[in-house]
């Protein structure tokens, strides 16, 4: 690792832990509820949020906010909101029924630790409290449109409909997909990504944005680095997924050579795969230029995500 890769490695280390010393706390109070809630229930939603984590989605929410000439007070319902949603989908990913994983940020997915029904269950209560630290947290005239950037960004068009597309590339629901060019499948994961991984990045800073009363030029500047980064982010994980270490990773890797799965990687090969990235690196660094001191910490995230090693 040349100078240069240290310094932002040293810098991304320092930024995310401040955020997770600002998010962790509030997270754990989020978690606090009357003798009604079911003690397993509740054990199972701390296993699946409290658990060691990048907290980046949460980083996104808080430095939209400060690009915007907000603060991260300001931003902080947003920030556990995603968080909490982030969660719940990745209770729901690891199930048997979907990608059957045992692993999770080095401990055991939520299913192994308590079973498959606590986790179901898991997940259908952390969706609602997302909702609920939302609604209580934001200033009240931008609930309404804060609630709905959440509600789109995780339903049947984004999150869930991503997901519905990853299984059907994977157990062949779309029969003809192996037939398709190169091209027609990078579009294709292209679509994937963008609605699985991409659109909660992108409602992490349109959030930000209106915690910290961003205007109509910095909503859509943020977009347009959202759009980038967070295909960036797919791509890296993809290789990671081709050459990371489980150690570093936190969870299983080789699984989508295992299972056949459509990758970057496997389509385009890992040489071209880290160019795309690297570009839209690059692009999402052009979509924040213009906002100086306030959006460094944006730029070295779009940096950082393609030389990520976790």
């Amino acid at each position: 690792m040349n100078a240069s890769a240290s310094h932002l490695q040293q810098r991304i280390q320092a930024t995310l832990a401040a955020v997770q010393e600002f998010i962790n706390p509030r997270l754990e109070s989020a978690l606090t509820f009357s003798d009604q809630a079911a003690p397993r229930l509740v054990g199972a939603m701390r296993h699946a949020l409290l658990g060691p984590g990048k907290r980046l989605r949460p980083a996104l929410v808080l430095e939209a906010s400060r690009t915007c000439g907000g603060t991260w007070e300001q931003a902080a319902p947003a920030a556990l909101a995603v968080e909490i949603i982030h969660a719940y989908s990745l209770v729901h990913d690891d199930l048997p029924a979907m990608d059957d994983d045992d692993l999770r940020r080095g401990r055991p997915t939520c299913h192994r630790a308590f079973d498959e029904a606590t986790a179901i269950l898991c997940g259908d209560a952390l969706q609602p409290l997302a909702f609920q630290v939302l609604a209580s947290g934001m200033p009240p005239n931008v609930v309404p449109e804060a609630c709905q950037v959440l509600a789109q960004a995780a339903g049947a068009e984004s999150l869930v409909g991503g997901q519905v597309d990853d299984l059907a590339a994977e157990r062949g629901w779309i029969s003809d997909l192996s037939e398709q060019t190169p091209e027609q499948q990078v579009q294709w994961m292209e679509r994937i990504h963008r609605r699985k991984t991409g659109c909660l990045f992108l409602a992490s800073l349109d959030l930000g944005c209106l915690a910290g009363g961003g205007n109509s030029q910095c909503r859509h500047d943020l977009e347009d680095y959202g759009k980038a980064f967070g295909l960036a982010f797919q791509i890296a994980d993809d290789l990671l997924d081709a050459e990371g270490s489980e150690s570093n990773m936190g969870k299983r890797v080789g699984k989508d050579a295992e299972r056949g799965k459509l990758t970057f990687p496997t389509v385009i090969g890992k040489k071209l795969s880290r160019e795309r990235a690297e570009t839209l690196s690059e692009q999402a660094v052009t979509a924040l230029s213009g906002y100086g001191d306030s959006a460094e910490s944006l730029i070295a995230l779009a940096r950082w995500v393609v030389s990520r090693q976790t």
